[in-house]
């Protein structure tokens, strides 16, 4: 596995964005782009679990995607503001996602704009993520292939990005949007095709913005527990398509026989995802 830098640039105008970064599919961590933003200084650990602590938000552990019958469910619920004193102050895997807080305290949008970078902004599906110190995300590509902006806040992240050619040697599983592969510890006896892979990696920091364009592989670690904001993007119809067909895909086949076969399912997609890993690498070879 082979990792470059993620550039960092300030100062960027939307054409260059456009030119360098949005048309080539390019990702870009900008220093300073939400510097104007109220939320940059705002938002912090105190400020919210004073204004919001008492909302009770479900939390996800590391067995997200176990396959069976809490399969993507939660791991369990917590008063949002003891929730941010644990990730404040200790390691935890308890991540908070798939949990709208704007619908719960909407006045928050009014603290942060949809920068001028960009057209085709998705002004109704905005989220917030939180997780604690050694928490991580588990490889995968956004569902509904929208070009992400994700800005940090008080702490660092880790980020680990691989383009969405790179799918078949990361041991992509039919039907869903996920791989299994642990990029800090690539087992290359196991899962040979992971030396041929080149991707990005970089640490977000706060105030910053990572911009992943759609469908890129992405794996995300806390450095320190923190959260962050994801704006999302469509500068044309093919990614409403992609989305459209990972939805249905994914709710109708994948968790209906997840359903049904539990483990045997599981077993079927990573033995495919290594078969078609298997042809993917033959080609690298062969090339």
């Amino acid at each position: 596995m082979k990792l470059q830098p993620i550039e960092k640039r300030e100062g960027l105008t939307s054409e260059e964005f456009r030119d360098e970064y949005l048309l080539p599919r390019k990702p870009v961590i900008f220093k300073d782009l939400i510097k104007d933003w109220p939320a940059t200084d705002k938002w912090t650990f105190d400020w919210f679990r004073k204004n919001y602590g008492h909302l009770e938000v479900p939390l996800f552990g590391n067995d997200f995607h176990d396959a069976g019958k809490h399969y993507m469910a939660s791991k369990r619920k917590m008063k949002f503001g003891d929730y941010l004193s644990l990730i404040e102050n200790e390691p935890t895997e308890l991540r908070m996602f798939l949990y709208n807080i704007f619908d719960h305290a909407p006045e928050l949008v009014n603290d942060f704009s949809m920068p001028d970078i960009i057209s085709g902004w998705n002004k109704r599906y905005y989220y917030m993520f939180f997780g604690g110190q050694g928490s991580s995300v588990n490889l995968h590509y956004d569902i509904d292939c929208s070009h992400v902006f994700l800005s940090q806040f008080q702490t660092k992240k880790k980020v680990y990005l691989f383009a969405p050619n790179q799918g078949e040697l990361l041991y992509h599983q039919p039907f869903t949007v996920k791989s299994q592969m642990d990029v800090n510890n690539p087992d290359y006896e196991k899962y040979p095709a992971l030396k041929y892979v080149e991707g990005l990696t970089g640490t977000l920091e706060h105030g910053e913005t990572l911009f992943m364009p759609s469908q890129y592989w992405h794996h995300m670690e806390y450095v320190e527990g923190g959260f962050g904001l994801a704006l999302r993007a469509y500068t044309d119809w093919t990614m409403l398509a992609g989305a459209a067909k990972n939805l249905a895909t994914h709710f109708v086949i994948d968790k209906g026989l997840n359903k049904i076969m539990g483990e045997r399912w599981s077993h079927w997609k990573k033995e495919k995802a290594r078969e078609n890993a298997q042809h993917a690498m033959q080609k690298m070879e062969l090339a």
